[in-house]
């Protein structure tokens, strides 16, 4: 990257000359800030006075150039430091197009008080100061710094005055202060120190990468903390750059190539263990499996060249049609099929994992954690659907989740930026103090409360710590107070909002009376405004929409709930809050809550535009090398599993995962699994056997992706892994020549589909944007993201101890260059959404962005754990289902008419994957063959013909094998899948009901939006339950009619009644023709049957259904079959039911 200024890579965010279509207004040429001070009154800043406001200016015109060499590393940063960023805590962000910037510092979040020293809002001593209400300054723990000996107590904008204006006098005992940077009381000497400040030139993230890629040695130390040269000598042979884990050969020193590198002896003579290993389905099952394939496409093949060359010349419009309909379910059973022919398990040792990156060793003598960082994205648009409950809980497993904490970091993003969810996660960051301890101390499974809570086993099974009844029955308590405040929030939210209202019309009229004196007072309209908790309006969409405060037209907001932990681990006492907390660390991960700017006229494309906002605020604030996503209502179920999918990761071969995909499981699911909601099928077949090939698909949550992924890059060696459109599922590798010459780093970055080895920086902003700080984030995350070079197979690796740096403080310009980066017209002639990040245009952005990465010739990896990694919610309404499946459906269509069609794949993609990405655009149109394959039956006792001239030997027996075959598939699928025989049952169900309903009315949307550009519209899912709080599954009886249930319903009462006309038909007859009567019978009890929990649903509850509702149904169902007799009476006959007299 090419070295830029701090100021440079600010002032580079507002060129504005192309940044904007000509109809909007320019973008401004700067951004500035405003600090709300306790008063009241706005002081504004520019950026670089933001940058150095704590810095001293007589120092920043010169810089010492000392080698970085670990005996020559500086003190730990100063105390003003962390009070800045305690400043960033306590402050609100807003700011996006066309606006200032600004801080506002906010006395308080919530109406209850916060006592954690991390939280945003947390009490303190107050300034001694006449007439300043703020904080004092505090450290860690929440203890107050106090600058000064005589110990006056001074808040953060007060001491800043007193330096730089006051001479830096003491405003207590009138003294100067002995150290204006506070560097004195800051020294720690168990932390690791930070190398000296770079030349201005050089911005933070170059710094960082410079450090981490100087610590070959990993700073080697003795347990006091100081540096043993003998020890580093001998270990690096003197060579500055190189440690323990990576030698030079042929004393080829320093020259940076990690291609020269090999391993010290003692490290080759250790035995390498892998992170994973696959465990292969059994050959016993496996073959025979792939066996009845191949037996089950000869059949088809014949059967149809059969049905081809018979046709029913009776009634040759029926035969064709079924003949159809018969080719294109053999072509799409072949599509869903091929894929499943290499499917495998994985498994992951965690035990290994600590070993190599937690545990004490030459290269980390501490055993501090050398993991790299994950920031974790909780995604929210509507608190009315998603309720602020079920978030806040999912936000509390993620800040509960076993990882280490200052490696963690938790991004909420509120896409309709509503003070209720900023609201309820302040309650929840609150409520973490407790919560997240309690967790960690008596290893609490799962660390979701709600669900803990509930359980039906025994909650002390396996305790052993004699306080955990005391402690479990004190933190129950706590959180039913939580459930009371978060439950009462909206009216809390509202009354406040009165209340300050009435409060400025009364203000508005005393003014208003002041001024016009003894003339007629009109009545005064003041905007009814959202008022925060510290008593100013919210920035974000107010409860009565009003310009620039609705849901579409607000500015971007960044709070800090819970500000970066420090890098020690911070043990609690007895005495520091409601339980115990002795010796457990009491840090609670970085917790940022985000809404994006909202403007009309932009396409914020929805939950897509939404992630991408995430990618860059969190690039610029923690920058973690991997994004782990989830939903609001999907939280962690199992602590281990960031740690589970980090295995794939950091194994050998993981820098060419472009992600880890969880399974799916849900909660609040009916026993029976009426409407297949669990989809096991697809989470335990279908993308076990993606697994095999090049990886699972992206399924919208529960996935750990590698940021440098998401940011549009090739995969590492992608030139050496060339796989071939007919490479199937064992592609080979291949070597190509020139790329032995280039370094790792820069084949590590490749983009694009030119052949030039380096990457061309200038191309960058155009790509991601103007922010600097963003692009010099990249080579920081993707060196962090590699995994350890313990192995001379593993390449493009980084050296053990690298990540064990503390990380940068967060100060005031970074959140504000945050703000800038979820601006609504960031994204403006960029390739954000086209190629970089989440991919815009499908309301199934999930699926299109997995493909996009699958094409540049990216894996994936299916992580199956023990314990479920993560759990969720699903609609088990029929309605509501139904309009899951119409998202899916039409994402899946839209997908087919794109450029993103798997026909048009690059040959990086294997043959099979390219099948099943093929399949996910193709399977809606199957219900078109479906829906008349279902009517044909009924067409069939109706006209009294078939769709063969007669039920032949051939036929029947055809008709055998492909039944046997399929269910033989069926029964060692189950076996190597794990799956029941009545999930698999559940799923053929269900695949008929949505291919008469909901995948017809995709199939339609999509035709519509491509031939005449309609746009299609969703609603979120709700994610509420029904009204009935006695019965868990109330929801499942709820009738909600929707237009989808016509064809199923339609389907349904034809072939009942084609059944009664048949029947009667035959029964009245002079000859009866059974055969032909039994099959179109057995047809249509087939397709019933598939339909039966479809009419369950309309039912409502058991027992709900009125009895003359049946017996209505079965007269009118006699009664059109007798009337169908009359109309069209049996050949020989002139009257009703033939030889049949009436009395």
């Amino acid at each position: 990257m090419a070295s830029r200024s701090f100021k440079g890579s600010r002032s580079s965010l507002s060129i504005s000359s192309d940044a904007a279509e000509s109809h909007k207004p320019p973008v401004p040429p700067t951004v500035t800030f405003a600090r709300r001070t306790s008063s009241g009154r706005y002081v504004s800043y520019s950026r670089d006075d933001l940058d150095s406001e704590l810095g001293c200016s007589d120092f920043m015109n010169y810089t010492v150039h000392i080698p970085p060499t670990p005996d020559n590393q500086p003190m730990d940063p100063s105390i003003s430091q962390k009070v800045e960023e305690q400043y960033v805590s306590n402050s609100l962000f807003t700011g996006g197009f066309n606006s200032v910037t600004r801080a506002h510092l906010m006395d308080k979040v919530i109406e209850s008080e916060t006592n954690h020293p991390q939280m945003a809002g947390a009490k303190g001593s107050s300034c001694a100061i006449p007439g300043c209400d703020a904080n004092v300054m505090s450290d860690e723990r929440g203890l107050d710094i106090l600058p000064c000996e005589c110990d006056f107590k001074i808040c953060r904008d007060c001491y800043i005055d007193a330096v730089k204006t006051g001479g830096g006098i003491c405003p207590g005992c009138k003294e100067p202060y002995k150290n204006t940077d506070l560097d004195e009381t800051a020294v720690d000497s168990n932390t690791r120190p930070l190398p000296l400040p770079p030349p201005s030139t050089m911005s933070k993230m170059e710094r960082r990468l410079s450090l981490m890629k100087s610590t070959k040695s990993a700073l080697m130390r003795s347990q006091t903390g100081d540096f043993d040269h003998n020890r580093w000598l001998f270990e690096t042979r003197g060579t500055y750059g190189y440690g323990n884990a990576i030698w030079p050969k042929d004393g080829n020193l320093g020259n940076g190539d990690d291609d020269e590198a090999a391993e010290p002896t003692e490290l080759m003579n250790k035995p390498w263990r892998p992170l994973t290993r696959k465990l292969k389905i059994p050959a016993a099952i496996l073959s025979p499996y792939r066996l009845l394939i191949f037996i089950r496409v000869v059949v088809l093949g014949l059967f149809l060249a059969w049905r081809v060359t018979n046709p029913n010349k009776d009634a040759i419009w029926l035969w064709g049609m079924s003949v159809v309909c018969e080719i294109w379910f053999a072509f799409s059973w072949l599509l869903d099929q091929l894929p499943k022919l290499c499917p495998i398990n994985r498994a992951t040792d965690l035990n290994v994992l600590k070993e190599k990156f937690e545990t004490p060793s030459p290269s980390n003598p501490t055993g501090k954690s050398d993991l790299p960082g994950i920031d974790v994205f909780v995604s929210t648009a509507d608190p009315e659907k998603e309720p602020p409950l079920v978030t806040a809980n999912t936000i509390l497993s993620i800040l509960a989740a076993n990882y280490p904490v200052e490696k963690l970091a938790c991004y909420v993003s509120d896409d309709g930026g509503a003070l209720l969810t900023f609201e309820a996660m302040a309650e929840a960051a609150s409520f973490a103090n407790v919560w997240v301890p309690f967790c960690r101390k008596h290893d609490i499974e799962p660390r979701n409360p709600e669900s803990y809570f509930n359980l039906k086993r025994d909650p002390y099974k396996n305790k052993v710590k004699p306080d955990f009844v005391k402690d479990r029955r004190r933190v129950k308590r706590e959180y039913d107070e939580f459930k009371v405040r978060i439950n009462g929030l909206p009216d809390s939210i509202r009354h406040r909002s009165d209340a300050f209202h009435a409060r400025e019309e009364i203000k508005a009229m005393k003014l208003q009376r002041q001024n016009r004196g003894d003339e007629p007072i009109e009545s005064v309209k003041i905007p009814k405004a959202t008022w925060m908790a510290d008593g100013t309006h919210w920035p974000g969409t107010w409860l009565n929409p009003s310009t620039d405060h609705s849901r579409g037209d607000h500015a971007g907001i960044i709070q800090v709930m819970l500000k970066p932990p420090s890098d020690e681990p911070l043990h609690g006492t007895a005495e520091d809050g409601l339980i115990d907390l002795t010796d457990v660390d009491i840090r609670l991960p970085l917790l940022v809550y985000v809404s994006r700017e909202k403007r009309p006229g932009y396409d914020h494309n929805k939950k897509a535009g939404a992630m991408n906002a995430l990618v860059r605020a969190s690039a610029i604030m923690s920058n973690g090398p991997f994004i782990l996503n989830l939903d609001c209502d999907h939280y962690i179920y199992n602590s281990q599993a960031m740690r589970e999918g980090m295995c794939f990761m950091m194994d050998r071969g993981g820098d060419r995962l472009c992600y880890v995909q969880f399974p799916q499981r849900f909660e609040g699911i009916d026993p029976s699994d009426r409407y297949a909601n669990h989809n096991t099928v697809f989470f335990d077949v279908n993308m076990r056997a993606l697994d095999g090939l090049m990886g699972p698909v992206y399924v919208g949550t529960g996935c750990l992706f590698r940021r440098i992924a998401l940011y549009g890059f090739d995969p590492p060696r992608s030139k050496e892994h060339h796989a071939g459109c007919c490479s199937c599922c064992f592609g080979r590798s291949r070597k190509h020549s020139s790329m032995a010459h280039t370094p790792e780093e820069n084949r590590a970055l490749r983009m694009g589909d030119s052949d030039d080895e380096e990457m061309n920086l200038s191309l960058l902003p155009k790509r991601f944007g103007n922010s600097t700080f963003l692009i010099d984030s990249i080579p920081v995350a993707e060196f962090q993201g590699r995994p350890l070079a313990d192995h001379p197979a593993v390449k493009n690796g980084r050296p053990p101890g690298a990540l064990t740096i503390p990380r940068e403080l967060l100060d005031a310009s970074t959140v504000a260059e945050a703000i800038s980066v979820i601006s609504c017209w960031y994204e403006d002639k960029t390739e954000w959404g086209q190629r970089v990040g989440w991919i815009y245009g499908s309301v199934t952005e999930d699926v299109v962005t997995g493909y996009r990465m699958h094409n540049r010739g990216w894996k994936s990896v299916y992580c199956v754990t023990k314990r479920d990694a993560f759990r969720g919610t699903a609609p088990i309404n029929l309605t509501d289902r139904l309009h899951q499946v119409l998202r899916w459906a039409t994402g899946s269509v839209e997908i087919f008419f794109s450029r993103n069609n798997a026909l048009l794949a690059s040959p990086r993609m294997k043959l099979l994957q390219r099948i099943a990405y093929l399949n996910v655009g193709i399977y809606p149109f199957t219900s078109i063959f479906l829906i008349v394959y279902c009517f044909l039956p009924a067409l069939s006792l109706f006209s009294g013909q078939f769709i063969v001239q007669t039920l032949n030997v051939t036929f029947l027996t055809y008709l055998l094998i492909i039944t046997v075959t399929l269910c033989l598939l069926a029964v060692l699928e189950i076996k190597w899948s794990g799956i029941e025989l009545e999930e698999w049952w559940r799923n053929e169900q269900f695949w008929l009901i949505g291919g008469t309903s909901a995948h017809l009315a995709a199939v339609l949307q999509g035709l519509l939006k491509v031939i005449a550009g309609i746009e299609i519209s969703f609603t979120l899912t709700s994610k509420s339950g029904g009204d009935d709080l006695d019965d868990e599954y109330a929801d499942l009886y709820v009738v909600k009619w929707t237009s989808l249930m016509i064809p199923p319903i339609t389907i349904m009462m034809v072939n009942l009644i084609a059944i009664a006309v048949g029947f009667s038909r035959t029964v009245y007859s002079v000859i009866p023709q059974w055969s032909r009567l039994l099959g179109g019978v057995f047809f249509s009890f087939w397709v019933l049957a598939h339909l039966y929990p479809f009419a369950k649903g309309l039912m409502g509850r058991r027992g709900r259904t009125p009895t003359i509702v049946f017996v209505w149904s079965g007269l009118i169902a006699i009664t059109i079959s007798l009337l169908w007799v009359a109309i069209n009476p049996p050949s020989g006959t002139n009257q009703i039911g033939g030889s049949f007299q009436f009395p």
